[in-house]
């Protein structure tokens, strides 16, 4: 531990301000974009929908965070889930979880950019940064639960920023399930 208080940046209200005004930004944005998409639209998508649910920290690693579930099943075997992160100093993330026995095809969401994520711990988000730097394989068939991930590109404009994430999310509502095979 260092032996002198930063006393400075404890004074400082307009930083403090400042980010809190940004935390605020991102809870109306998450808030925003839970609201558009309706519960019928993730119940046709996945059966089991718990529905959205925003989440927020501030110690993740040492840096704030603000998590938008839609979905909410978070069962290993049949759980589905989609999920935004918001970290702090790190960037802006979207997950797409499915579990081991489901079933969907891997070609739009690579052609949507998505990654192949650590399906071994499908909540552990530095984890599943590694995975973004890992040079990409294509799976031609993945055993397991199965997650897939991506870094967004935020725009500083949220009225933007939440029509790119609405685009997002229609991506992946529009993506079929595949019967009779594990891919």
């Amino acid at each position: 531990m260092q032996g002198t208080l930063d006393l400075d940046l404890w004074l400082d209200q307009s930083l403090i301000l400042r980010q809190n005004q940004l935390k605020d930004d991102f809870l109306d944005l998450f808030e925003q974009l839970g609201n558009a998409v309706p519960n019928e639209e993730l119940t046709n998508f996945f059966f089991n929908s718990k529905g959205k649910k925003i989440s927020k920290g501030n110690h993740l690693q040492g840096f704030p965070y603000f998590v938008l579930d839609l979905i909410r099943d978070f069962e290993l075997d049949a759980g589905c889930n989609i999920r935004f992160v918001s970290w702090f100093g790190h960037g802006l993330y979207c997950c797409i979880f499915f579990g081991e026995n489901l079933t969907f095809p891997t070609l739009p969401f690579l052609n949507a950019g998505f990654k192949l994520g650590n399906a071994h711990s499908p909540w552990d988000l530095p984890a599943q940064l590694e995975c973004l730097e890992k040079p990409e394989s294509i799976p031609t068939e993945v055993l397991g639960a199965k997650l897939w991930i991506k870094e967004i590109s935020l725009p500083e404009n949220k009225d933007l920023g939440i029509k790119l994430l609405k685009e997002e999310v229609n991506k992946i509502l529009q993506v079929k399930p595949v019967s009779g095979i594990k891919i």
